[in-house]
């Protein structure tokens, strides 16, 4: 007996909404069954008899139809029974903050709207197809993975291979070694399982204990550029350093992108970026990382990963840097975007247990085993607020610690309303991890009050830590000035500060975002005074090429002079 077509219910309450049933049933209706229901008792109804036949439930539409409240209990109800359904709100093109949609969109009630009245070819079919993508994401089994990941369930390097996937927007399973499941894995693949973890892709293919580069090869992905010169070299593939590449390439210089570990940064680690612009209903951060490198590689820019800047030196007019696999690539310009990463907790006995219970970042490819967990999370930023959201899915229940008595100074508001709303979070302002244990594993965590001095042993299935940031810039050469924190300085602050240690070299005002080195800028997180926003660090990658076409339009006798000068500095 064939398995019965997922759902798509439309809750009907005025005449258009049954012109959607039968708008949708003429384009989607070989592949789900198109429902209707005209109250929303009646919805409950039929949602609950889906729910006992487990046939899924993909889509829920529900118009408001005047009755405040309505349509947005329809699809809390049916959040509750089929938790990976998407919920719809239909309401009036009515761009008033009073419209139910907004504050729907502000407490997660809803994950998507579509304004009456739509246009089939134009406006409709292509939403729906994108809340169907959405959910089809969502469904991913492992029968469904693109990788198989076969290991201990402790092993950090499991974690780490699966975040990789993650960010590179595959989809992967993982399975103890030990379990029937991972032993006819292996045995199937002709592996003893002597050395693990092993990674098993859609097409058969084995790799056995691959490192990053090696798997970033098979995945098609870049780890060796194809020159050893360029225009621009943007160092860091976050969103400032994918916009510059985009910009660069697209503006006809010869661009090489070069990333350390996977693209997106901080952001490509979020589960929705709900303020960029141009994103009604918000984007992965996977999503993001993965548009803007294919339309950085459109335009032509050479995207290298597993490959870390080491050192960076002048010879003439040429930029030089060193990368982790020992070779040089020269560029005539180069812009930082290394961005940052996750300051430490410094907790020794919880950093043994780093990818097995504690996680830095949001650690998206966790979240879904997370399902049924008490789980704990240090931070009160925006990427911490949209971490404990993802998170709340899925565990029984989400702690947010933070040493600070509020979030209003460090979060949106639109988050913290949110959070405040989703009855399996909880925030513990004032309070801090202090110690932690585990057999192999995370098992507890000590915490501490900072108004009372208490500590308390708790028990906790993972922490994720997000607890503010330290700029990638250890390997630069002291002639890049930089803030006491290791933030670059830049533009109009090099003349202000920069003491002798490294003055600006040039009779000319530096450039906007350009650093101490002529010809070498700064963007996004790493730079000094910088505003920690995905759209900020966009716009400053985009920015950054504008100032290395104006430095190209100096003379080249100027060029050279100032390497010159720069040379023993960076020697």
């Amino acid at each position: 007996m064939a398995e019965p077509k997922p759902a798509i219910l439309i809750v009907e309450r005025e005449p258009e909404l049954s012109a959607l049933a039968v708008d949708l049933r003429s384009r989607f209706g070989a592949d789900f069954t198109v429902l209707t229901a005209a109250t929303p008792a009646a919805a409950l109804e039929t949602l609950q008899s889906l729910a006992s036949r487990s046939q899924p439930v993909a889509l829920v539409f529900a118009g408001d139809a005047g009755h405040e409240g309505d349509g947005v209990e329809v699809l809390t109800d049916a959040q509750r029974l089929h938790p990976f359904a998407k919920r719809i709100l239909l309401v009036d093109r009515n761009y008033s903050p009073t419209n139910p949609v907004v504050r729907a969109m502000m407490l997660g009630q809803v994950d998507y709207h579509l304004s009456k009245p739509w246009r089939r070819e134009r406006t409709l079919y292509p939403a729906v197809a994108d809340f169907l993508a959405d959910w089809a994401a969502s469904q991913e089994s492992a029968s469904g993975s693109v990788f198989r990941v076969i290991g201990a369930e402790d092993d950090a390097r499991c974690h780490e291979i699966r975040d990789l996937l993650a960010r590179g927007g595959l989809p992967s399973s993982f399975h103890s070694a030990r379990s029937e499941v991972g032993k006819r894995l292996l045995s199937e693949h002709g592996i003893s399982g002597a050395r693990l973890p092993v990674v098993i892709g859609y097409d058969g293919h084995t790799m056995v204990d691959p490192s990053h580069a090696q798997l970033l090869e098979v995945l098609g992905m870049r780890v060796h550029p194809g020159s050893k010169g360029c225009d621009v070299l943007v160092l860091g593939g976050g969103p400032a350093g994918l916009a510059a590449g985009v910009y660069a390439a697209s503006e006809g210089l010869e661009t090489i992108v070069l990333e350390s570990v996977s693209t997106g940064g901080q952001a490509g680690t979020s589960a929705l970026i709900r303020n960029y612009l141009g994103f009604a209903h918000g984007i992965s951060g996977v999503d993001f990382a993965v548009q803007a490198c294919e339309q950085a590689w459109l335009f032509g820019a050479d995207l290298v990963l597993s490959q870390a800047a080491t050192s960076l030196t002048v010879r003439g007019s040429d930029r030089v840097v060193g990368t982790s696999d020992g070779s040089t690539l020269h560029a005539k310009a180069v812009v930082i975007a290394t961005g940052v990463s996750w300051r430490r907790l410094g907790v020794p006995r919880l950093e043994e247990l780093v990818g097995a219970g504690v996680f830095y970042g949001a650690a998206g490819s966790e979240a879904r085993a997370m399902t049924g967990q008490h789980v704990f999370l240090v931070g009160a930023g925006n990427s911490a607020g949209q971490a404990a959201l993802n998170l709340a899915k899925y565990a029984a229940s989400v702690t947010i610690l933070m040493r600070g008595h509020s979030l209003a100074t460090s979060m949106s508001e639109y988050l913290i309303t949110e959070l405040v709303e989703t009855p399996t979070i909880r925030v513990r302002p004032g309070v801090e991890v202090v110690d932690g244990s585990g057999e192999r594993r995370l098992e507890c965590l000590v915490l501490q009050d900072h108004y009372t001095g208490h500590a308390e042993t708790v028990a906790a299935a993972a922490l994720f830590v997000m607890i503010g940031a330290e700029p990638r810039t250890e390997w630069l050469p002291p002639s890049i000035l930089r803030d006491s924190s290791g933030y670059i300085r830049t533009g109009r602050e090099l003349r202000g500060g920069g003491g002798s240690n490294s003055p600006w070299p040039l009779e000319r005002e530096p450039f906007p975002l350009e650093c101490s080195v002529p010809g070498v800028f700064a963007a996004g997180d790493v730079r000094s005074r910088s505003v920690k926003r995905v759209a900020s660090a966009v716009g400053e990658g985009s920015t950054a090429i504008q100032m290395v076409h104006e430095y190209f339009r100096e003379p080249t006798e100027a060029r050279l002079g100032a390497g010159a000068a720069l040379v023993g500095a960076d020697g």
